[in-house]
């Protein structure tokens, strides 16, 4: 019997590339973003693909997309909690309040809605259990200049991933985050081009294919419920995360 996994943030970039790795390895996927008509394209004509346009802030549409999951495929195996949005760099005094509070409703609120759905369809369902891997990226680790309120979310996020992995024991829910580093996307592509570094200059950055995200996640989803990668951390090699600045 194939496996189900959702995965949010499901209609570009990492998220696109995760989805089309699991459908080509067979597994059930639920593609939940807001863009219904991308989501729409990638679902036509795969019996083991479902569009599930939602906005992840959105509890009640969280809530019906994972019923809805459910209702097709039985189960849910796995969530990638991958939706997350950036906003202009900025100092937090100059920022907007409303870029703050979009962030932290989708980067933040998002993935506890989805988390939560999750938890409570792999704790019910029999066999029980299941994983969750978080979209942390390595801003979880060390911040860019400006970008206050993507990084207090993603710092957050790996609060909430470690509690849902103490809380998940009992019910054979595993919960995992992945903190990814500059993989090729189109939102990414600037970062190839030049951004502000630490020492207050502008320089390109080296990038990797997302096609490798796509392969870490999947080796995250593979294991056995009794196995857990908590943190993984993929990269360009040669990305200036390590290092003094």
């Amino acid at each position: 019997m194939a496996r189900t996994i959702v995965v949010t943030g499901a209609s570009a970039g990492i998220g696109r590339a995760v989805a089309e790795r699991f459908l080509a390895e067979g597994w059930n996927v639920a593609l939940v973003a807001r863009r219904a008509a991308a989501l729409a394209d990638m679902a036509r004509g795969r019996d083991r693909a479902l569009a599930l346009p939602c906005d992840v802030s959105d509890a009640g549409a969280v809530d019906a997309a994972f019923a809805a999951t459910v209702a097709r495929f039985g189960r849910i195996d796995a969530l990638f909690n991958n939706a997350g949005i950036s906003r202009p760099a900025g100092l937090i005094d100059e920022i907007p309040l409303s870029d703050w509070a979009d962030t932290v409703a989708v980067n933040l609120t998002g993935m506890f809605l989805s988390a939560r759905a999750a938890f409570r369809q792999m704790r019910a369902q029999d066999p029980q259990g299941g994983r969750i891997i978080n979209n942390g990226s390595v801003s979880a680790q060390a911040p860019r200049p400006g970008s206050v309120a993507y990084t207090a979310t993603k710092h957050a996020v790996t609060g909430l991933t470690k509690t849902l992995a103490l809380d998940g024991r009992p019910f054979s829910i595993a919960c995992g985050q992945i903190d990814i580093g500059n993989a090729r996307t189109e939102l990414a592509e600037k970062i190839g081009q030049g951004v502000p570094q630490a020492d207050g200059s502008v320089r390109a950055e080296p990038m990797m294919d997302v096609a490798e995200v796509a392969t870490a996640v999947l080796t995250m989803a593979n294991l056995p419920l009794s196995a857990n990668v908590l943190s993984m951390t993929i990269m360009a090699t040669n990305m200036p995360l390590v290092g003094r600045g």
